[in-house]
Order: structure tokens, then C-alpha cells, then sequence
């Protein structure tokens, strides 16, 4: 399958192939991302005009388009150039004028004769009290009323392309559809009532009301499904190569895990045994592993993967558990080395800050294999870094980490076993379009003994109370956090930097008692601050959102979040779930500077409503939408034309199913279902995928 198939050569074609398109015309198109016929098809109307026949304009309800037969009656010049040329006009039960400017008055007379009866649409005002039509969009002889669309549609447009020319290009593309073979399972098809797809591009196109536009309509919903279902097809393939690559089965007794259970003061949850066992299983087999890990805040992630680490030693081999950042990794030793020692496992670290001696006697003992668990930071990717026998690649908090480090890391064993974890919850329709290539373990329960927390709104202009509060958990031995915005006083901006609020807190607490971290100081400096705090020599840290991931202090019970409205949801989920951790009360406080706007409190009041990570996430998603809750940086979710990922999320999880099926039954997609979707997977655009097969 070398190239694209000839029947689809006319939509791929220019679009200066297009009649009415030109060169200048085509660079204009760009602008919206049109760069051939193909485009056309799935730029779909996004609203649409109703100009059915109406007997008068009295009764509609002004400004609206109206479209009515008239008579012509008397033409009024305008007293001076360019102004406005009227014509007279009556419908059944009253009359109006249509307007023009710039008009040539005997063009007009010959046009619209006095007397004479024509059918004219176009949007009626009110002006001084009279009703007019500017600039009709349409006027017609009686006979040729239907040439006017009973509803027009309305395209997204941008300058020098009008509604005419996006009109009649999209009708030219329609003309180029070939006939192609049904890629979609039939039964699919049967149940859901949806059209082939030349059908239902024609209908998408050609609304009649506005119960087409919705994302429900079956045509609109087939064209979903298909992009949907070609995204799908391409990640599965994606795992269906990386399932191929030679994996190792890594299998053990479960000595050592057994150990570390036993020496537990908690029961897992049912969340951590089913996606330990998930993991177990998947390490058992001869395929490579490529598994994302997703859990709320503090719902035992480490734990599940540090059991994940464990079988990766019991079958002889070597894990290794990336962090982000330094800090991390330290705590995550921290929390792991009981454990590590329960087991008689060896675990150790390694950071950029190891040098001479030191760096070079840990990479001997690794390359021995003498260490059987690393945690590291980015600084296990250099190239002097070299495992005896890495079989399991833990990588955490994978939103920090791009996918080509994430794929290096895979490389330092050759056949090594990945596992990504992110304590970010992702909406499902995000997860099934991002790491739809991954198999997916979610823990939903919190373990026991964590405490709930108690989220309050505060305006800024009761800071002084607020501080009192953190007097009195000082007095009682408790330690709090103040997450700021910004680290320094910023000229274009009024929030409040870290080093001034620093400043103030320490002067209204007193020395020694507040401490200040973020990600502009040297990394030594950083480190003493948060260790000073971990270890309860200071009672508050100020600090930036550097803190957001992983810092675990048991003894930390009030999380203040100033200006709580400029931070996303989900980043404030994550800094709330910094308290709560030990056995105290927590509470978070969200302050906000008023007033607020309406889309700005009903995030926070999410926030107080519910500690549920996944029930914030698809409210974050349906507030603000895919693009700005993911960012531009984040380019693993494809950006689709006509899905909807915050409302098709079920859609997506069909597609996911039926491609994975499809792969299943007929990996190389020689069936005659499978050549239909290379023929989708080629209208498409999923090139991608098309060398996956092709290289097999």
C-alpha cells in the first residue's frame, strides 16, 4: 500500500482545481486550514438561516431575515452620491422599503420594474420607524423561488472568503466523493440509523433545520464516528507494533511482594490489588508492556508501582522509577526505602547532583546490577547511565515528561516493560485520544485513613483573618502551605509575587518560621527549604506552584491558594492534595479576588463541592474546552474537525473498541472491511498509520 488510492486523487487535488477558487483565493482558504477539496467535506456549517416563505414581514419580530413575495412599487434616488436608493415594496399585509447603497438607479428599474412581483429574503431592520431590507441576499422572479435554500447554511469564514464562494466550493468537493466501500462495522451502522458517507457529508451540508447542526444528528454523528474510528485505528496500530516488538515476560513467586504487604499498616484498596494485578499480568507476558497508571490525588500510586518494580526484580532483572523533578525522587526514596528494606531489595538514587566518585561507583554497581531499583530524575537518560538487565521503565507524572524521553527511557533496556502514572486526571474522551496506544489502569478509591478536606471561598480583602487562622495552627503544632502565582513583583500584572508575600508573612509570624521555595532558585537552595519544611523546622512554606506535584508532609493541614481564580482546575485539585495526608483536620482556602466572574466562582464552587479529581477534570473539560484545558504543548490530542470530544466521549470509546476489534480479527487489514478503512484511513489524512501497516 504504497500511495494514496486513485479514486481519491480529485479530493486531494488543489483547490485552484475548484471552479471559482484561484490562486489568491486558495492562500485565503489556508488562513482556516482548507488546503484541498477534502477539507471542504468536513468544514461543516455551524449555524443556519430559516428562510422559509412567509406571507408578510409584520409579524416577525425585528431585526430578523425574512424572506416574502412583494409587489414593486415606487424607486426613490438617493438627494446625494452614494446614499441610499429605496425601493418601495408591499407584501400582503404591509409594506416596507429594500435599500441599496452605491446603486445605479436605471440598473434597478430595469431590475425590479414598478409593478412587477418578486420573492425577496434578505434581513429586515427597523429605522426610524420604518421597516427596510438592506442589501436583500436574495431576489427572484416568482417561478424561481425555490432557488432559494428553505435554510441556508452559515460556514465559519474569514476575510476575502464570503458565504457564496465557501457555498459553492463545498458542493464542488461533494461532486468529487467516489464511491467507497462501508469501513464501519454493519451492525454499527444498523443500530446507530446512520447514512454511508457520501450521504451523510450531502446532508451535513445541506441542513434544513437547526435540528441537523446538533452533534447528535445522524449525519453529522457518522462523520464524527469516522474521524473518530481513523484516530483509533492509527493508535491501535501504534500498540499493535509495539506489542510486537519483542517484549521479555517477566515473571516471579511473589516472594518480595508478599513481603512488603505483610509489612504494611494499611489494607490496599481494591483499586491498588486489581491494577497491581493487571500489571503483574501484563509483565507476564512475551509482549512489551505500555501501560498508563491514572489515580486521584493520594490514591496509591506509588505503592501499585513500586509492587510493579518488585516482580521486575523477583524475575531477575532491574526497575527503574522516574520523577520530574529532584525533590521528588527524594521523597520518593524517602517513602520507598522501608519498604525496599523489608524486601531486602536495593534501592537507590541518582540525581544530576551526583558527581566524581560517587556518580561513577553507583553506575559500576548498576551496570553489575548490584542496584536492582534506581529512581532518578531526566539525569537516568544520559548516555554513560547502563542497566545489567532493565526489565520495567516507571515513569512518573508523564504530563512533565515528553513522549521522545519517555521512548529513550524504554530504550535503556531494550525489551524493558513501560509504565506511565499521572496524578492528573484526564477526562475519559482526553485518555482515549491521547494514550488511546496504551492500556489504562485507574485507581478511583481513596486509601483509608485519608481525611476528607474542607474547601472554603475567601475574598483577598480578609487576608488578615486568614493569617490569624495560621497563627493558631502554628500554636498547635501544625504546618501550612501559601501557594502565589507569580515568584516576583511583575509590572503588567497585580498578583501578588512568593518573595513579597514571604516578606510579609514572616514580618506578621515572626523569624525562622516561614520558608519560601520556587522554581527560580538554585536547586540546593530549594531543597534546604523544602527539607527545613519536611522536617517541621519551619511551620509555613510560601511557595510557587512547585509544589503541585508529590511533596508529602502528613503534618501540613491548611492549604491557602491566593488568587485561587487565575490557576486551572485541575491544578488546584493538585495543590489541595498536598494536606490531608496525615491524621489531622485539613482544610484548603481558595482566595479570590473580587469580584468574580460567573465562569471564575463556578469553578471554585466545584472545587468545594467535590474532592472527586475525575469529576473535576470532565467539568474543567466542559468549561473550558479541550484546546485551552490541554494547551498547545501538549500535542498528543489530535485536533479533530467534526468531533466533539467533551461531548462524544462515548463515541470515542465505541471507536476505541471497534478498531482494536477490527485489528484483532485482521491485523494486516487485508479483509474487505479492512481495505475499506486503509480507504478511510487515506481520506484521513492518517498517514501515519498507513506506514505502520506498510512496514508491518
Amino acid at each position: 500500500m504504497s500511495g494514496r488510492p486513485e479514486p481519491l486523487f480529485p479530493l486531494f487535488a488543489g483547490l485552484e482545481t475548484l471552479e471559482g477558487v484561484g490562486p489568491k483565493t486558495a492562500q485565503l482558504f489556508a488562513q482556516i486550514d482548507i488546503h484541498a477539496p477534502r477539507d471542504l467535506l468536513f468544514t461543516l456549517p455551524y449555524s443556519g438561516i430559516d428562510r422559509t416563505l412567509s406571507t408578510t414581514v409584520k409579524d416577525a419580530v425585528l431585526p430578523a431575515t425574512v424572506t416574502v413575495l412583494v409587489t414593486i412599487g415606487a424607486h426613490r434616488a438617493p438627494n446625494n452620491k452614494g446614499g441610499a436608493y429605496r425601493i418601495h415594496a408591499e407584501d400582503s399585509e404591509t409594506s416596507f422599503q429594500l435599500v441599496y447603497f452605491h446603486a445605479r438607479g436605471d440598473y434597478w428599474k430595469k431590475q425590479l420594474p414598478e409593478g412587477s412581483r418578486r420573492v425577496v429574503s434578505g434581513r429586515v431592520e427597523l429605522f426610524d420607524g420604518i421597516a427596510q431590507m438592506v442589501h436583500p441576499d436574495f431576489v427572484v422572479v416568482e417561478e424561481d423561488a425555490n432557488d432559494i435554500p428553505a435554510f441556508e447554511p452559515v460556514y465559519p469564514l474569514t476575510s476575502g472568503i464570503t458565504q457564496k464562494l465557501m457555498y459553492k466550493a463545498t458542493r464542488a468537493a461533494l461532486a468529487r466523493v467516489p464511491e467507497m466501500p462501508e469501513w464501519i462495522d454493519p451492525g454499527q451502522v444498523v443500530q446507530s440509523k446512520w447514512p454511508d458517507f457520501l450521504a451523510a457529508a450531502t446532508a451535513a451540508h445541506d441542513p434544513a433545520s437547526l435540528a441537523d447542526l446538533a452533534a447528535t444528528a445522524p449525519a453529522r454523528e457518522r462523520l464524527a464516528y469516522d474521524e473518530l474510528f481513523a484516530h483509533q485505528v492509527t493508535l491501535a496500530l501504534a500498540r499493535q507494533k509495539e506489542r510486537r516488538k519483542k517484549g521479555r515476560a517477566s515473571t516471579g513467586d511473589g516472594r518480595l511482594q508478599a513481603r512488603v504487604m505483610d509489612a504494611l499498616p494499611y489494607k490496599p484498596t481494591g483499586a491498588q490489588t486489581r491494577a497491581t494485578a493487571e500489571i503483574t499480568d501484563d509483565m507476564a507476558t512475551a509482549q512489551r508492556m505500555n501501560r498508563l497508571l491514572q489515580g486521584d490525588v493520594g490514591a496509591g500510586k506509588t505503592l501499585v508501582a513500586f509492587m510493579a518494580l518488585l516482580r521486575a526484580v523477583e524475575a531477575g532483572g532491574q526497575g527503574v522509577l522516574m520523577a520530574p523533578t529532584e525533590i521528588l525522587a527524594r521523597q520518593h526514596v524517602q517513602g520507598l526505602r522501608p519498604l525496599a528494606d523489608q524486601a531486602g531489595v536495593v534501592l537507590e538514587i541518582l540525581t544530576g547532583r551526583d558527581k566524581g566518585a560517587e556518580r561513577r561507583a553507583k553506575l559500576a554497581a548498576l551496570e553489575r546490577g548490584d542496584i536492582q531499583v534506581l529512581v532518578g530524575t531526566h539525569a537516568v537518560f544520559q548516555a554513560d547511565v547502563q542497566f545489567h538487565d532493565l526489565r520495567l521503565a516507571v515513569v512518573d507524572e508523564q504530563h512533565r515528561f515528553g513522549v521522545r524521553q519517555r521512548l529513550e527511557l524504554g530504550q535503556k533496556g531494550r525489551q524493558a516493560d513501560v509504565l506511565v502514572m499521572t496524578a492528573t486526571p484526564i477526562p475519559r474522551s482526553l485518555a482515549l485520544a491521547q494514550y488511546g496506544d496504551m492500556d489504562v489502569s485507574v485507581l478511583d478509591e481513596k486509601p483509608p485513613g485519608r481525611q476528607p478536606i474542607k474547601t472554603a471561598l475567601v475574598s483577598t480583602d480578609r487576608i488578615d483573618e486568614v493569617v490569624g487562622r495560621l497563627r493558631s495552627a502554628i500554636a498547635e503544632g501544625r504546618q501550612c502551605y501559601w501557594v502565589c502565582p507569580l515568584v516576583e513583583e511583575s509590572e503588567v500584572s497585580d498578583l501578588i509575587a512568593a518573595e513579597e508575600r514571604f516578606k510579609r508573612l514572616r514580618a506578621a509570624l515572626g523569624e525562622g518560621i516561614v520558608g519560601l521555595v520556587h522554581g527560580q532558585m538554585p536547586p540546593n537552595d530549594k531543597d534546604a527549604a523544602m527539607r527545613a519544611f519536611q522536617e517541621r523546622e519551619t511551620q509555613v512554606l510560601v511557595a510557587t506552584t512547585v509544589i503541585e506535584v508529590g511533596v508529602d508532609v502528613p503534618n501540613a493541614t491548611i492549604m491557602v491558594v491566593e488568587r485561587a481564580e487565575t490557576f486551572g482546575l485541575a491544578q488546584l485539585h493538585q495543590l489541595r492534595g498536598r494536606v490531608g495526608r496525615g491524621q489531622g483536620a485539613s482544610t484548603c482556602l481558595l482566595m479570590y479576588q473580587a469580584p468574580l466572574s460567573e465562569a471564575g466562582r463556578q469553578r471554585l464552587e466545584v472545587l468545594r463541592e467535590t474532592e472527586d479529581g475525575f469529576v473535576i477534570a470532565e467539568t474543567d473539560l466542559k468549561m473550558r474546552g479541550t484546546g485551552d484545558l490541554i494547551g498547545t504543548a501538549q500535542s498528543g490530542v489530535p485536533r479533530f474537525r467534526v468531533a466533539d470530544l467533551e461531548r462524544q466521549a462515548g463515541l470515542m470509546a465505541v471507536a476505541q473498541s471497534d478498531a482494536r476489534k477490527l485489528l484483532n480479527d485482521d491485523p494486516e487489514l487485508t479483509s474487505a472491511r479492512g481495505q475499506a478503512t486503509r480507504m478511510l484511513l487515506w481520506l484521513m489524512r492518517q498517514d501515519e498509520a498507513i506506514r505502520l501497516i506498510s512496514v508491518g
